[in-house]
């Protein structure tokens, strides 16, 4: 694997796994978005990676529509780089999904690399009492939810946004999905550098087991060699451990309240931004530097953000 001189801290700040319910500290709102945004960036996040909610609901919503007004304020205030999801929410088609990223050409969007089981379910072990009408049926039918995310449906995105020159945060749950990403880098439809997250915790996809971490990087060196930079995503609790060993082996890392609610057992993280600060720590405690948004951007060779479309 290429070995970085800086590690690039990506930041989640809202997503589509946990509901309104579950924390009064996720930002829902287009201003609670992006604040939580910019003061993320401001805390050392490089890129921060976008959902859009309902502002009443709080609902998953991937109308472009509806990520205009944080997206506007991001980019007036701060450097940071824009990471538009194209994973929504897997109760949504993959036309629905590309239409923020297609539509606002961002510098980097992410791209869940196969179809897989997508447990949210055992979050109802913990949580019981919600808000809105929406949040637990959501949670009970990942019981027989299957993301989709076909061959066909993969090309399609591959296609329809690379001719914005906007790069991927290639998410790989599982084994397989290194496979069908070295797949598309055969029929040269993705060019390197390649930016894969490992993504471990979710039911459906890989542990998080040291074991897991380390057959994920083994697995990517082989099939990818120089040409790929590494990420991690440990979700829930194992969100800061898989951070730290990556970070020891030269990975770059992701935090933030889309994969976990809590800064410490027991406690809620009462922002992205702490998040970021505790694993900025982490990697300076372990003598690592932190990259700024326009290093990240040399790093990935990304388009600049003169080049979007908001």
């Amino acid at each position: 694997m290429f070995q970085q001189e800086k590690i690039i801290i990506s930041c989640a700040v809202t997503g589509a796994i946990h509901t309104p319910s579950m924390s009064a500290h996720l930002p829902i709102t287009a201003d609670e978005i992006a604040e939580a945004s910019i003061a993320a960036c401001e805390a050392g996040a490089a890129i921060i990676h976008l959902h859009a909610r309902d502002p009443v609901t709080g609902k998953p919503d991937q109308r472009p529509v509806a990520f205009e007004p944080f997206l506007k304020q991001i980019k007036a205030r701060s450097k940071a780089i824009i990471n538009l999801t194209t994973g929504g929410s897997p109760y949504m088609t993959v036309q629905e999904r590309m239409q923020p990223a297609k539509v606002l050409k961002p510098e980097v969007a992410s791209m869940n690399m196969g179809t897989m089981n997508f447990g949210l379910f055992p979050m109802l072990n913990r949580y019981k009492e919600f808000k809105f009408d929406w949040e637990k049926p959501y949670l009970e039918g990942s019981k027989d939810l299957i993301f989709r995310n076909t061959y066909g449906d993969l090309e399609t995105v591959l296609t329809e946004l690379s001719v914005n020159d906007t790069r991927y945060e290639f998410e790989c749950y599982d084994t397989s999905h290194l496979y069908n990403l070295a797949h598309f880098v055969e029929r040269g439809l993705v060019k390197a550098p390649i930016f894969i997250q490992t993504v471990f915790g979710i039911l459906g996809g890989i542990g998080t087991h040291p074991d897991d971490v380390m057959h994920m990087k083994r697995t990517a060196d082989r099939l990818f060699g120089d040409s790929y930079r590494w990420s991690v995503l440990g979700a829930g609790a194992s969100q800061m451990k898989i951070a730290a060993m990556a970070a020891s082996m030269g990975g770059n890392v992701r935090v933030g309240l889309e994969d976990n609610l809590w800064i410490a057992k027991g406690k809620l993280a009462t922002s992205n931004a702490e998040q970021v600060l505790k694993v900025r720590e982490i990697l300076e405690g372990l003598g690592l530097a932190i990259a700024t948004p326009d290093e990240a951007r040399e790093i990935l060779q990304l388009k600049g953000s003169s080049k979007v479309a908001f």
